[in-house]
């Protein structure tokens, strides 16, 4: 059997945590789509309490249906990923709200965050490990650790698509006025 290698880090939440968090982000959109309340999830886990920033990624069939975080924490971790799961199925801009017939085809990916570091040299980029911020002006784009590694993309390509989706030029991370910041997720 071919061992995966695990893209992003390791921020320490236990199985039942990322459980937890899966769980949330699950119901939150299935619950919407039914057009039922989201009920309080009850959080005893001081890590899910914790300010932290996260993305919630929905897949169908494979495909990529809806994405939204937070670059930085907003609030509890748990509330974080309740109010992305929400955004991502009904608020992404890319794709139309999730409707109740889809929802046993959906699959939920959680990426929680470490701090942004700026970064004034690109080497420092480790694809797989790191993910991309890249800011210069009002044009800002962030792209996921795990997206580099879905392509097959080396750091340069990398650089140049997160340049891309902050609207800017493949190759405006050579200037000097364009801010780069790298950061983690443990994603699961």
């Amino acid at each position: 059997m071919k061992e995966e290698r695990k893209v992003g880090v390791d921020l320490g939440l236990n199985q039942d945590e990322k459980k937890s968090l899966r769980h949330i982000a699950r119901t939150v959109v299935e619950n919407k789509a039914r057009g039922k309340p989201v009920p309080d999830f009850k959080i005893e886990s001081p890590i899910l309490r914790e300010n932290r920033g996260a993305f919630v990624t929905i897949h169908k069939r494979g495909q990529l249906r809806g994405c939204i975080g937070y670059i930085e924490g907003h609030g509890p971790l748990h509330k974080t990923v309740e109010d992305m799961a929400d955004a991502a199925a009904f608020r992404d801009p890319r794709f139309p709200p999730v409707r109740e017939n889809e929802l046993s085809e959906l699959e939920f990916e959680i990426s929680v965050l470490t701090p942004l570091r700026r970064i004034k040299d690109v080497d420092e980029i480790q694809v797989g490990k790191h993910g991309i911020y890249i800011k210069k002006g009002w044009f800002s784009g962030l792209l996921l650790p795990q997206v580099a590694t879905e392509y097959g993309w080396d750091r340069q390509t990398f650089v140049e698509h997160t340049c891309q989706k902050a609207g800017l030029p493949s190759n405006a991370w050579k200037e000097k006025d364009t801010e780069i910041y790298i950061f983690s997720a443990d994603i699961f």
